[in-house]
Order: C-alpha cells, then sequence, then structure tokens
C-alpha cells in the first residue's frame, strides 16, 4: 500500500505543482508588458487622429486669433486681444448672435414636439412604423437639397403662395424678404429638419424601459398621461438633457440652411456664416479665428451652466 501511496503522492504533488505553474503563468502575463501595452496599441490610430484632426486645429486656431493674419501671407503679425476686442465691441459683429434666439426658440418647439410623437407612437397603435418613417425622413436628406426646396417654397408666388391661394388666403408677403419672417421660415425649416433625430432618441430612451413597468401600471389604472409623467419621463431625463445641450450648441452654430437660402441676407446672418465671410471674403482669418474660440467658448460655459442646473441623476425605476 505504501507503493502506491508513494503514487498517489507523487500524482497529486505533480497535479498541485501544474495548478501553481499555470497560476504563475498567469500572473505573468497580467503583469507582462505586452498586454499592459495591447490596449494602447488599439488606441493608438484613432487617438492620433483626434489629436491630429481635432486638437491641432483648435490649438492653431487659438494662435491664429491673436494675430491679424490674412490666411494667405506667410508672415503675420501679433495683436494681444485687439481680435477680441473687435467681436464685442462691434455691433455688426456682435449682433448676429440675437439672430440665434430664432433657432433657439425653434429647438424648443422641436424637443417638445419630438417627444410627443415619441411618447405617442412607443405605445400600440395603427401605422405606427409608418408615422415613424414619415418623421425620421427628413433628416436623411442632405441639407443643400432641403435649402433648394425650401427656397422655392417660400419665393415670390411659390409653392407656400400657391397653397395658401387655394385655401382663400391671398398673400403676397415676401416670405424671405424681412427679417422677422425671414428668420421665421429659417428657424421653421431647421426644425422640421431636426425633429427626427430628437424623435429616434426620444423612441429608442422610451422602448429601453421594460414593459413589466406599463404593465403594472396599467393594472394601477394608470392613465397614458399618468405612465407619461411618473414613468416615462423620469427614464428619459438624461435623454432630454442631451438634446437640449445639442439644441443650444446647434442653434449657434446654425450654417446650411440660411446659406443656401439666403447667404445670411436680409439679417439672417448666424455667427458661422459671419466668420466664414470674415474667413474668406475679407481674409480676415484671426479676426474670424477669435470669433471661432468666442463661439466654442460659449457653447462649453451653456452646457457646463446646463449640466450643473440640471445633473445626471441615475434613474432607478425597478
Amino acid at each position: 500500500m505504501s507503493p502506491g501511496g508513494g503514487r498517489r503522492g507523487a500524482g497529486g504533488s505533480g497535479g498541485s505543482g501544474g495548478a501553481d505553474s499555470g497560476a504563475g503563468s498567469g500572473r505573468s502575463w497580467h503583469r507582462s508588458p505586452v498586454r499592459q501595452l495591447t490596449p494602447w496599441l488599439f488606441l493608438a490610430i484613432p487617438l492620433a487622429r483626434l489629436v491630429t484632426f481635432t486638437y491641432v486645429p483648435v490649438a492653431s486656431m487659438v494662435s491664429y486669433s491673436f494675430t491679424d493674419w490674412d490666411g494667405v501671407s506667410p508672415t503675420r503679425d501679433a495683436t494681444g486681444v485687439d481680435n477680441y476686442v473687435q467681436i464685442f465691441t462691434r455691433p455688426e459683429l456682435f449682433r448676429v448672435f440675437f439672430v440665434s434666439g430664432y433657432y433657439l426658440a425653434a429647438s424648443a418647439v422641436q424637443i417638445a414636439v419630438a417627444l410627443y410623437f415619441a411618447a405617442v407612437l412607443s405605445f400600440n397603435l395603427r401605422f405606427r412604423n409608418f408615422f415613424k418613417g414619415i418623421l425620421f425622413f427628413p433628416y436623411l436628406i442632405n441639407g443643400v437639397a432641403i435649402g433648394f426646396v425650401f427656397l422655392y417654397f417660400f419665393q415670390d408666388g411659390g409653392t407656400l403662395d400657391s397653397v395658401l391661394s387655394w385655401a382663400g388666403f391671398g398673400s403676397d408677403h415676401a416670405w424671405l424678404g424681412d427679417p422677422t419672417s425671414a428668420n421665421v421660415s429659417l428657424a421653421g425649416v431647421s426644425m422640421w429638419r431636426f425633429t427626427g433625430l430628437n424623435f429616434v432618441l426620444f423612441l429608442g430612451a422610451i422602448q429601453s424601459v421594460p414593459a413589466e413597468l406599463y404593465e403594472a401600471a396599467e393594472l394601477d389604472g394608470a392613465g397614458k398621461w399618468q405612465q407619461f409623467r411618473h414613468l416615462i419621463a423620469p427614464s428619459i431625463k438624461p435623454v432630454i438633457s442631451l438634446s437640449v445641450i445639442l439644441a443650444v450648441s446647434g442653434s449657434l452654430s446654425v450654417f446650411e440652411i440660411p446659406y443656401i437660402m439666403t447667404g445670411g441676407a436680409t439679417g439672417t446672418s448666424t455667427f458661422v456664416i459671419q466668420t466664414v465671410k470674415l474667413a474668406f471674403q475679407f481674409n480676415k482669418t484671426g479676426l474670424a479665428s477669435a470669433a471661432a474660440v468666442v463661439l466654442l467658448a460659449i457653447i462649453l460655459l451653456i452646457t457646463w451652466i446646463q449640466r450643473r442646473l440640471v445633473p445626471d441623476d441615475k434613474v432607478d425605476l425597478v
């Protein structure tokens, strides 16, 4: 029995040694430099592209904002903060910020409309997939194409005037002829285009709520409004916060629609259109860079304030 016992002991000893060896090799792999460098090897190319195409241009833009560079000359002279002083002291440069108010108001309506349709179409309704496609379709269209389509829509004697005349409301109003109606029209076009994006965000957030919660709410006698107020709205609060941030930043950086439809004429010039004209039409790249830095700072400040006022709270509905 002792030889057999000796063999069993040797076998047990060998198994233990193999386990220790495997554990040791596992620990050595976890501590090896190759494993520690592997994540950085995968991140190397994305980080290089991020730095090359984002942070380096931003740093160059900030450096240009303190010069009088015209965008062409190989030399440029430092001007200190003179470009920033001009932006805040010259009324024609700072006035374009007020145009963003039209788009901000349109964004508020856009979020409300998108939230309404997302809540309605989240329930079991007939043809809901059809209506989802209709709401999201405008976002898929190219912005330049939308600009040209609505340019003919709002022109004198165009589609809008024809529809109004058929309905008995004769109108010879130049929709893009004065600042107020032009900005309202352009803001309406932007709202029509981007409602689908907010709609998809809200719909995805609503559908992520467990179905059991809706069933429990119905058993408790909660109606559609009570389900939206006490179940849907708290669950999609982070998405609403994100939509508000996107709405504010988008309102300040509107470019495509007004540039295609009016070119910034009749008081419809936005901050981005003005910046592009300063850089490429008037060859004031230094001043345009300062304007871009101011716009970036304003967006970051508004985002920071919004995040402080409405922090992201973890919602636990279960």
